[in-house]
């Protein structure tokens, strides 16, 4: 520990004012389903996707970077997400919330180019393409007015963020040339079409969704989790849990080619949750007992019973997807109410974790 550091206790309070944008949002979302909630997260429903993403991944994805540079200074990033979202709760001026999540993005514009000068490589630029999308997400909001305007953005943060950690902290299969130009084209094509966005919102919604599913079929040709998915424990469960997610991204953007990832087509709610809950979620449940245990200095030991709120997440939504597309308002309510319950209980599993391994650790201490 250095005095440039932030020592883990204090890296506590971000995580825990994430943690509320998550709450809170996943409570506003099932609020748009006509889900019975609190009254502070049914005035918050038009804000659910800002909260989970700009505030919840905001500050998790912040956090983690600036664990990783070893710096002071770039855990302004996580900061200024986490006072985000708390702005947001706190309903203050219309402005504030998406004025500090630019700032935000512009730390981690910042901190992911430290990054790429430290390391020049495709994953060091996948992340500050990433990061790029962040900003370019919330300053969208920030002089429309509009959070609408900047989920797409956010969808290619979280989507182009997780292929550069996949690309950083698995061993792909040994790609050959082709498969690095094809990655590169991929790459391209994503940030040509969030380039359409603002000027062709229809047209550029659908080239995004081409880009996805391509991306998703490049991460399920050359992701080692397809031969790992055969060998046992944590290993096993973590490559589970990356080749769900790359089935959900190339179903959310599949539906995304049909025009879905617009304003009022049917299916947008099934096209965002495939990618936003289905894809992003399981890197979420996969990656957390190697990532947390980095960020917050505590042990997370697996244990099968992991494989429960995976279960939960992909059954709920898919009962939810059916809903969607089949126009059964029960089915989607109640897969609403299921996918909140599923990340519930993801949480209460990490935290049983923490505990287990907590404990373990002090019957090895002499």
């Amino acid at each position: 520990m250095t005095f440039r550091e932030l020592p883990p206790a204090w890296r506590l309070p971000l995580l825990l004012m994430g943690m509320a944008s998550l709450v809170i949002g996943v409570l506003g979302g099932l609020a748009r389903l006509a889900v019975d909630v609190p009254l502070f997260a049914q005035v918050r429903a038009g804000g659910h996707g800002a909260l989970m993403i700009a505030g919840f991944f905001g500050t998790v994805i912040c956090l983690e970077r600036a664990v990783a540079l070893h710096r002071l200074w770039p855990y302004l990033a996580p900061l200024g997400a986490a006072l985000g979202g708390i702005a947001f709760l706190a309903q203050g001026p219309w402005w504030l919330a998406p004025a500090l999540f630019s700032l935000a993005g512009c730390c981690f514009v910042a901190a992911s180019l430290t990054v790429y000068r430290q390391m020049p490589a495709l994953f060091t630029v996948t992340l500050l393409l990433g990061a790029l999308a962040w900003l370019a997400g919330n300053l969208r909001w920030l002089f429309t007015l509009e959070i609408g305007s900047a989920v797409l953005y956010w969808m290619c943060f979280l989507v182009l963020t997780i292929a550069g950690e996949r690309l950083e902290l698995t061993r792909f299969m040994p790609a050959k040339p082709v498969g690095r130009r094809l990655f590169i084209a991929i790459l391209l094509l994503i940030c040509g079409a969030a380039a359409m966005l603002p000027f062709a919102a229809g047209p550029g919604g659908r080239l995004l969704a081409v880009g996805l599913l391509l991306l998703a079929a490049w991460l399920l040709h050359y992701d080692i989790a397809r031969r790992t998915v055969k060998q046992a424990g944590l290993t096993r469960f973590v490559a589970s849990c990356l080749l769900a997610g790359y089935g959900w991204l190339a179903f959310g953007a599949l539906l995304g080619t049909t025009g879905a990832f617009e304003p009022g087509h049917p299916w947008r709610d099934s096209a965002l949750h495939a990618i936003f809950l289905g894809f992003v979620f399981s890197m979420v449940i996969g990656h957390a007992p190697i990532i947390f245990p980095a960020v917050m200095r505590v042990k997370i030991p697996y244990h099968p019973f992991f494989y429960l709120p995976l279960a939960a997440l992909h059954l709920s939504l898919l009962a939810r997807s059916v809903g969607n597309l089949g126009d059964f308002a029960p089915w989607r309510q109640s897969g609403a109410l299921l996918n909140a319950l599923s990340l519930a209980l993801f949480v209460l599993t990490l935290l049983v974790s923490v505990a287990r391994g907590a404990v373990s650790q002090r019957k090895a201490t002499p």
